[in-house]
């Protein structure tokens, strides 16, 4: 049987084993949670929803930035189609004019009665510098000779 000296080990009483003195023991309430608590959960939630809302929202703005570049791109080639279109139908007229009609009946040999058709040979070799409808004697092209050795020439012949 134990004495009152020595405490028994199944004695819970609070001056056991410390000769009547207990230290006293820290509160569970001062100690720092680990755990997610329903306070962090609600953070951490809101946190995600935050991120969520910013994705989503920069998703949208690239997707109408995308969406005005391509309505530029529109306009433009909107425009370019009205100029080929203004073009093609300036040439329609054209090309529906009766001079322009002669002309290419003219190129198959539907000419006037009138009119004596010819063409050039498929191997005509080209023509000469100063043949006449040349770019050296059309009229107002720039002279080759000045006045002066114009007259020489027609009064003494060519020089050597």
């Amino acid at each position: 049987m134990p004495t009152d000296d020595a405490p028994d080990a199944t004695d819970t009483s609070p001056t056991a084993g410390t000769g009547g003195m207990r230290p006293s023991e820290p509160g569970l309430a001062a100690l720092p949670i680990v755990g997610m608590t329903r306070r962090r959960m609600a953070i951490l939630l809101g946190v995600l929803l935050a991120a969520w809302i910013v994705i989503v929202f920069a998703r949208q703005v690239s997707e109408a930035s995308a969406a005005t570049g391509r309505a530029e791109a529109m306009v433009i080639t909107n425009a370019e189609r009205r100029a080929q279109v203004a073009s093609l139908e300036q040439e329609l007229k054209q090309i529906q004019a009766r001079p322009f009609v002669l002309q290419q009946a003219r190129a198959y040999g539907l000419g006037g009665s009138h009119e004596v058709p010819f063409s050039l040979a498929a191997g005509a070799p080209s023509p000469a510098a100063n043949a006449p409808g040349s770019a050296a004697v059309r009229l107002g092209a720039p002279p080759t000779m000045s006045p002066l050795e114009r007259w020489l020439t027609l009064l003494f012949g060519p020089g050597s």
